[in-house]
């Protein structure tokens, strides 16, 4: 292996012996699922929000008419599941797994809508955790889908390898707060999105600030907002802050983020549909 390889074998034109043993290249999805457009949504640290993001713009495409799906790739702390309700759990036929549906339609598969109980832990070696995401492409059905979310885990380890190497993503979603350190661990995201020649297609700020109820002043809790760096850095001018709000926190909490009321996301979803 060279010494400068970015693991992306698809732009590399060298015969290493790490690309001939790699086996690497774009998974067809399940014969039966047709998905017109795959966006990652991904943080560098884990509890910026990056779920409750792909939870939002999830319902908002749905609410705006596109048939929608989410994958949830965080396989060891998969939280999707609680944002939506379902009548019922995964499932599978003869020939495929087939997605739980929430009560606006979104499609959704996640590792909790498969085991028994939802708090039972998931201790698997990481080939095996990239493996199941790799399944959800491959071995779900997810009928006719205009936009799937891709809800990644943290950090750049396997699982985000992975999905960008085997999965035909046609654009990322980078989700920070305001902290210093997080604007650290964004410009390895967004590096990572280079190195994988995936096109950052906006940046989303959560818990930026919080809203007076009473004089409506915004107040920046954790710190003036960073996220002109962090457009600037991601090369992107498609941003979006979304507040602290405790009322959106009890609508996750209760499986209602369908339910939610505001706009702060509207633009951006505008721009990568």
């Amino acid at each position: 292996m060279s010494q400068e390889c970015t693991h992306n074998c698809d732009t590399c034109q060298l015969n290493c012996e790490s690309r001939e043993n790699s086996g690497i290249q774009k998974e067809l999805p399940n014969a039966q699922s047709r998905i017109k457009k795959a966006i990652a949504v991904v943080s560098g640290k884990g509890g910026v929000g990056k779920s409750l993001t792909t939870g939002l713009l999830a319902t908002m495409a749905q609410r705006m008419g596109y048939k929608t799906a989410i994958m949830d790739a965080d396989i060891t702390g998969p939280s999707i599941p609680k944002m939506f309700k379902f009548s019922a759990a995964a499932g599978a036929d003869e020939t495929a797994l087939i997605p739980a549906v929430t009560a606006t339609g979104i499609r959704v598969m996640s590792v909790n809508l498969l085991l028994e109980n939802e708090t039972d832990p998931v201790i698997w070696r990481g080939p095996v955790i990239a493996g199941t995401v790799k399944q959800f492409w491959t071995d779900v059905n997810w009928g006719d889908i205009d936009i799937m979310f891709i809800d990644m885990p943290p950090g750049t380890g396997d699982v985000p390898l992975t999905v960008f190497q085997s999965i035909p993503v046609d654009g990322m979603i980078v989700v920070t707060s305001p902290q210093e350190l997080v604007g650290m661990v964004v410009q390895k995201a967004v590096n990572m999105a280079s190195m994988m020649n995936i096109p950052v297609m906006g940046i989303v700020e959560n818990m930026s600030y919080i809203e007076c109820p009473d004089c409506g002043k915004k107040i920046e809790l954790y710190g003036e907002s960073r996220l002109g760096e962090a457009a600037k850095l991601a090369g992107t001018d498609v941003t979006a802050r979304i507040p602290v709000q405790p009322k959106l926190a009890a609508a996750c909490d209760k499986g209602m983020i369908e339910l939610f009321e505001g706009d702060w996301m509207d633009e951006m979803l505008k721009k990568i549909l």
